[in-house]
């Protein structure tokens, strides 16, 4: 139920600031989409909300926006100069990387954050063993500490402060 609750809040804070008219149509709109989508999708939310109370997970959220999207301008131009390069420098291939990252959340937000950058796909998640397998256009290394390194390492140790410290 709690999840539920934190869900709601969320939703309605995104949509006052996606809809900045405040008026009273489009709040009670607000307070009704945010509920359904609350009541449908609470159970796979967050697990554990007490960690959403603590102001330095925030904090360390908001750093990550910026890492975030420094590492997609700088996907997007590599990916730009093997488009247009005339010889089109491409190896791409799946590799195997690892990560220490346990819960469900922490690892969507890693497996998105690596698909959502360009150049590279989270192809599958192995919980258990703590692997990723990501195609990656430009495989560097096929070892998986060098290629954990080069694609996980720099999303995964914000993340962990985030979702699991």
């Amino acid at each position: 139920m709690a999840s539920r609750i934190i869900l709601f809040i969320l939703g309605f804070i995104a949509w006052a600031l996606l809809n900045w008219v405040p008026d009273w149509q489009h709040m009670v709109i607000g307070i009704f989409v945010s509920a359904f989508v609350a009541y449908m999708t609470g159970d796979f939310f967050v697990k554990r909300t007490h960690l959403l109370t603590h102001p330095r997970r925030y904090l360390w959220f908001l750093y990550y926006v910026p890492v975030f999207i420094w590492e997609c301008l700088k996907a997007n131009i590599d990916v730009a100069y093997r488009v247009i390069h005339p010889d089109l420098p491409i190896h791409p291939g799946i590799v195997k990387v690892k990560t220490s990252l346990r819960s469900d959340v922490a690892l969507t937000f890693l497996s998105n954050s690596i698909t959502l950058t360009p150049g590279t796909l989270t192809v599958d998640v192995d919980k258990e063993k703590g692997f990723l397998y990501v195609h990656w256009i430009e495989v560097r290394h096929k070892d998986v500490e060098k290629a954990t390194k080069i694609v996980v390492e720099r999303f995964e140790n914000i993340l962990k402060r985030i979702f699991e410290e």
